[in-house]
């Protein structure tokens, strides 16, 4: 007599975030949606098909695995697991996750970057743009118009 253990799926979605070495806003920004939904989503015990679909991409997972997720069999995974492959001392997927991650890490600090470069470029443009129209009433001023 097997009894089926329901399992809560934002507990699963949150240690597979963990397991990538992703944190929420970084999975937040793979999903285009805030910090905040992504917290929310992993203290739900139910998450609806198409909003794990999203998780699932942005873990780089098929929603099955988010759904069939244990702690076990992640365990028995790395106890069969023999690749000899490695990159920067990283093996297998894991380095490629590491990669991604910066990756995404540093994108976000230039998008924040070019978000004040370009505030600090309307400024000017909004201050050059104030002096063009006085040096027009001045001229119009000395032309008698």
């Amino acid at each position: 007599m097997s009894m089926e253990t329901k399992r809560h799926i934002g507990n699963q979605i949150r240690r597979m975030r963990e397991l990538r070495g992703m944190k929420q806003d970084a999975m937040a920004v793979a999903m285009g949606v805030s910090q905040q939904t992504v917290s929310h989503l992993e203290n739900n015990e139910y998450v609806d098909d198409i909003k794990l679909k999203e998780v699932a991409k942005a873990l780089g997972v098929n929603k099955e695995a988010i759904k069939n997720f244990s702690d076990e069999a992640i365990v028995n995974y790395f106890n069969n697991f023999h690749d000899n492959t490695s990159v920067n001392g990283f093996s297998g997927s894991h380095a490629t996750n590491n990669f991604s991650m910066d990756a995404i890490d540093k994108l976000i600090g230039i998008i924040e970057e070019n978000k004040i470069l370009y505030n600090d470029n309307e400024e000017l443009y909004k201050s050059l743009l104030q002096a063009e129209k006085d040096k027009v009433l001045h001229l119009e001023k000395l032309l008698g118009k």
